[in-house]
């Protein structure tokens, strides 16, 4: 079955890529020109965002119909999370080393979990690389909980540069999609 019309969002596909690619890049050049304060930003963030999860997990503990360890599972959870949000807002100090931790403990556990399924299972695609990641992910947990605040401050650069590249690959992108779907409406129009 052929087509004789031009798709309705292709031609405007380019714009969102084009926005989101100009984003990307304004925002890591912001990150790039104030990392002390894009990790304050982040941390407050963090902040706010242990508040919400755990008021909800809070609520939910005495609202949802689950068995009695899962209201409790809950209830600790949120706990935990609104103690940890009221040390974020005491001091942005406690904030940016939770913060560190946090990604420390996620770089760790997902670490682990790779390279533990990777080795678990010898018929796993690209096991090999899976077992690095794995291990790479693991140490850059450690050395983040070792080194809390360096390491924000590396990932920080890490990212901004990540985003200024990414953002100019998809400002290129999104002049390439602008031709391919001029081309396509010629080509429509030429039926």
């Amino acid at each position: 079955m052929t087509t004789t019309s031009t798709p309705p969002l292709l031609p405007h596909l380019w714009k969102s890529v084009l926005v989101s690619g100009l984003l990307s890049l304004v925002l890591g050049v912001l990150v790039l020109a104030w990392p002390a304060k894009t990790i304050l930003v982040a941390a407050i963030f963090f902040g706010a965002y242990l508040l919400v999860t755990g008021i909800s997990q809070v609520f939910h503990a005495f609202t949802l119909h689950v068995s009695a360890g899962g209201r409790v599972m809950l209830f600790i959870s949120g706990a935990a999370a609104i103690i940890l949000a009221v040390l974020c807002f005491r001091s942005i100090q406690n904030s940016i080393l939770l913060l560190a931790i946090w990604i420390g403990i996620g770089f760790i556990f997902r670490g682990v979990a790779t390279a533990v399924s990777a080795i678990s299972d010898p018929d796993t695609p690209g096991r090999g690389w899976e077992i690095f990641v794995g291990v790479i992910s693991l140490i850059a947990g450690l050395v983040v909980m070792a080194s809390p605040f360096e390491s924000l401050t590396v990932l920080t650069w890490w990212v901004g540069g990540f985003l200024v590249v990414m953002g100019v690959f998809e400002i290129i992108a999104a002049f390439g999609i602008r031709k391919a779907s001029k081309n396509v409406g010629d080509r429509v129009g030429a039926l």
